[in-house]
């Protein structure tokens, strides 16, 4: 397959994935939003406005991390409803090509949902060169390993039913429990212990570093990066090693 058409079908599937969605029904933008902005308000509320800016760091993640659990609901209904992940695999599109094209879908659908938490992160003052970067490098790990995670439990799904139970607790072990809308020092030392098993905590900490929120050492931003960047690649090799992507 040349570089040509892998290219002309990766744009085939973020328009046909992530461009048309959004045209047809612009409904599907607030739905991204909910639980981002929910978490927001309340916390907004709880605190009076002093962990305010905690949720807006938060909410990028998380916003980030629902590109993921949307990917696995779109694969696996694409997969068991639609019969089109069996088309091309008998296609000359390779499995990399499918899952680049539907995981940038995924990522073009949510920049609407992602420019309401940019806007808030310019107005609370946090955009910074450093902030910036650190934010775009950090937003893009948890993008990939969201969908390396999704492809994986999706080729084993049988129906897209089994998608609304695992995305909630999903959402559930890697945004609501880890540290990713408060700082890691409000949990007891066991808690914090147990949090280091995720990694949106590593990446929530970067951020949180990078505008001030948290004290973030060179050390420790360097262990912060080393780790996140090692759970992205495990999660892509057992997506290369264990997703099905022919039907046994």
């Amino acid at each position: 397959m040349s570089q040509r058409n892998r290219l002309r079908s990766i744009l085939t599937l973020v328009w046909l994935n992530g461009i048309v969605p959004i045209r047809d029904q612009p409904l599907y933008i607030l739905n991204l939003l909910a639980s981002p902005l929910s978490f927001l308000f309340f916390i907004g509320i709880v605190s009076r406005g002093a962990l305010i800016a905690y949720g807006i760091t938060g909410g990028m993640v998380l916003t980030m991390l629902s590109v993921g659990t949307g990917l696995q609901s779109d694969l696996t209904h694409y997969r068991v409803d639609l019969k089109f992940q069996d088309t091309v695999v008998a296609s000359p599109v390779e499995a990399p090509v499918y899952v680049g094209g539907m995981a940038l879908s995924e990522f073009v659908y949510s920049l609407p949902g992602l420019a309401v938490f940019v806007l808030l992160f310019v107005l609370a003052r946090f955009a910074t060169l450093e902030s910036i970067v650190v934010l775009a490098g950090v937003l893009v790990l948890v993008w990939a390993f969201a969908c390396a995670l999704a492809f994986t439990l999706a080729t084993y799904f049988r129906d897209v039913r089994e998608t609304f139970l695992f995305s909630p607790l999903i959402s559930l072990a890697l945004t609501v429990l880890p540290p990713v809308y408060y700082p890691i020092s409000s949990l007891p030392a066991w808690a914090q212990v147990a949090a280091r098993f995720s990694p949106t905590t590593y990446a929530a900490a970067l951020v949180q570093g990078s505008v001030g929120l948290a004290p973030l050492s060179a050390a420790n931003a360097g262990i912060d990066w080393g780790v996140l960047i090692a759970f992205t690649v495990a999660l892509f090799l057992i997506a290369a090693l264990k997703a099905r992507w022919k039907e046994p």
